[in-house]
């Protein structure tokens, strides 16, 4: 009898856990379930983002269930990936323990450039091209993953 293979585990990091790292790990849990344990975490807890809640249940993924946390709150877990989606939680990264693989993907975000916004239209814009960015990387796993 053949088992089958256990999922990659992969925490995605951001600094609030607010909106970026919420979306990959929505989008992972939508889209890659049958592969991929999908977590997020922050340095700082700032709250669910309600334009990323938006953004995505426009593309049909409910995250308005996650919630912001931070990495100590998942520090028992044992990742193969950590995955840092901004640059400032690429810098103040903790050290984790076990085999898990650090990498680096920076997506901008969506509520600093919806604060120089001139209207609803052009704030919401930002987070649904994060949004599209964000689905695109997570489409290409875990086969991205085994080439870094």
């Amino acid at each position: 009898m053949m088992t089958e293979p256990s999922k990659i585990r992969i925490l995605y990091l951001c600094t609030g856990n607010s909106c970026r790292s919420q979306m990959a790990e929505g989008w992972t849990r939508h889209l890659k379930h049958d592969a991929i344990d999908a977590y997020s975490a922050g340095t700082e807890k700032r709250g669910l983002d309600p334009f990323a809640v938006r953004v995505m249940a426009e593309a049909g993924v409910d995250i308005s269930g996650q919630y912001s946390k931070i990495i100590d709150e998942l520090d028992s877990l044992d990742y193969d990936y950590v995955i840092t989606v901004c640059d400032k939680a690429k810098e103040s990264c903790p050290y984790f323990t076990g085999n898990a693989v650090l990498i680096h993907a920076s997506f901008d975000d969506p509520p600093s450039l919806a604060a120089d916004a001139g209207n609803e239209q052009e704030r919401i814009g930002h987070y649904r091209r994060v949004r599209d960015e964000i689905r695109e990387f997570v489409e290409s796993l875990p086969e991205s993953l085994m080439k870094k």
